[in-house]
């Protein structure tokens, strides 16, 4: 039996359910003080820095302006809509254009959770920025006051601006923003928020004390706009050639894995490079979308609930599924979710409902309890892959932590962090496999 204190949830051994021993309506709320952190990252030969929740006392710059869970949740749907918008525009072969909406509804970045601390120029300046595996153009200010540690490239011996007609600059797309005192520029296109524009260039960064990238390509934002948690930018992680997983390819392999930890309130691990053995993990294989290579994909097979296979017919699973650091509630196809909501109420029939709270329905009222006992959560992958998830990823805020994704034909669903929690999750684009080692944080 493991003890998971910020929650306080165990682990029954006998079903794998978890028992609370607080409201877990203050799941979201961070201990005043940082948890020893209990990390066991697989063995590599790459790099490992540590991954911190930006709203909690492990973060470097810990943020006073943590939104509600309504908040929250709202800024959750608007994320999963970009992620899924990029996926219709991408059959077309188009950018998105309905992604801007008004800033008073909230940001996409909103929900991105995870930071982590690394160096950048020389001598090296410290920038905490925060993991998207939902993009690919690194950034972070440069002419802005919006950064908790400004970066100025023009103190750094080691900074230089690429040209327009740079293989870099070419490389950048539709992310390109044209060109300026011949230097190029970068625009990356936020829902809600103002864009991210300004000069495309490299610099040394500084991963470890041993362990530095030599012309790293990241944008200077130059443009005022403010993204909540005082971080100093983001670092991307997605599939296509601009981010630092793709970048670093003939060093780590074009292979790398995170460990979200299962609360604010203690940290994980972001590791660049494959594990030297894959003992303790299971693997599904990878899948791509060459419209839109940002995005690393698996396919679910079925759900289980409390060991019990839900039987959900494989076709329903047909549009494939898109693992994401950046989305908090993982969405399933409507008729996934109805089966899991079903089940997983059945099983929670000593319990009150209680009324829906923003895009979750599967809701109770734990008022006065002490403790209460859930069902576990399997999620079954292709090749029969089953990964348990851990206590600490099946509810938020009293709620089922998923919804259902009301998406046209052709656009996946979206795995998100909070059922990733624990969990080691291994992305392998040379291997093309995703890889869960479980309790590794």
């Amino acid at each position: 039996m493991s003890s998971v204190t910020q929650l306080l949830l165990l682990l029954l051994c006998s079903c794998h359910s978890a028992i609370a021993r607080a409201r877990l309506d203050d799941a979201l709320k961070a201990e005043a003080v940082c948890a020893q952190p209990q990390v066991s990252p697989s063995s590599s030969s790459g790099a490992t820095v540590r991954l911190s929740h930006r709203y909690g006392p492990c973060s470097p710059a810990p943020s006073t302006d943590e939104p509600t869970i309504t908040e929250l949740l709202h800024s959750d749907q608007l994320r999963a809509n970009y992620v899924q918008r990029k996926f219709s525009a991408g059959k077309n072969g188009t950018e998105p254009s309905d992604l801007t909406v008004p800033t008073t509804l909230g940001s996409a970045l909103g929900t991105l959770q995870y930071v982590i601390t690394v160096g950048i120029g020389s001598p090296v300046v410290i920038q905490t920025m925060m993991v998207d595996t939902a993009n690919d153009v690194s950034w972070v200010y440069c002419r802005s006051s919006n950064g908790s540690t400004l970066f100025e490239p023009s103190k750094s011996t080691t900074y230089t601006p690429f040209s327009c007609t740079a293989p870099e600059c070419t490389q950048l797309g539709n992310r390109g923003n044209g060109c300026a005192n011949s230097e190029c520029q970068y625009n990356v296109d936020y829902a809600a928020v103002a864009n991210s524009t300004g000069t495309y260039g490299s610099d040394t960064l500084t991963l470890t004390s041993s362990e530095t990238v030599t012309g790293f390509q990241f944008g200077c934002r130059e443009n005022e706009g403010v993204i909540a948690g005082k971080t100093d930018g983001i670092m991307g992680l997605g599939g296509d050639v601009q981010s630092l997983v793709s970048q670093t390819a003939t060093t780590y392999g074009q292979a790398f894995s995170y460990c979200f930890p299962p609360t604010n309130s203690s940290s994980g691990f972001l590791t660049l490079g494959a594990p030297s053995s894959m003992a303790g993990f299971v693997s599904t294989p990878m899948l791509r979308w060459g419209a839109v290579p940002t995005f690393y994909g698996v396919l679910l097979q079925d759900i289980a609930v409390d060991g019990k296979l839900l039987n959900i017919p494989p076709s329903v699973f047909s549009d494939r599924s898109v693992m994401s650091a950046g989305t908090i509630i993982s969405r399933l196809p409507p008729a996934a979710y109805a089966a899991l909501s079903t089940a997983f109420r059945a099983g929670m029939a000593q319990y009150t409902a209680a009324p829906p709270r923003s895009i979750l329905d599967t809701c109770f009222d734990f008022t006065g309890l002490d403790s209460i006992t859930i069902p576990s959560i399997t999620l079954v992958f292709d090749g029969g892959v089953a990964v348990d998830l851990d206590g600490n990823g099946i509810l938020i805020a009293g709620c089922l932590a998923f919804a259902a994704a009301n998406t046209p034909d052709g656009v996946p669903s979206i795995i998100g962090n909070v059922q990733q929690r624990t969990i080691e999750v291994l992305l392998d684009v040379g291997q093309s496999v995703v890889g869960f080692r479980p309790g590794a944080c």
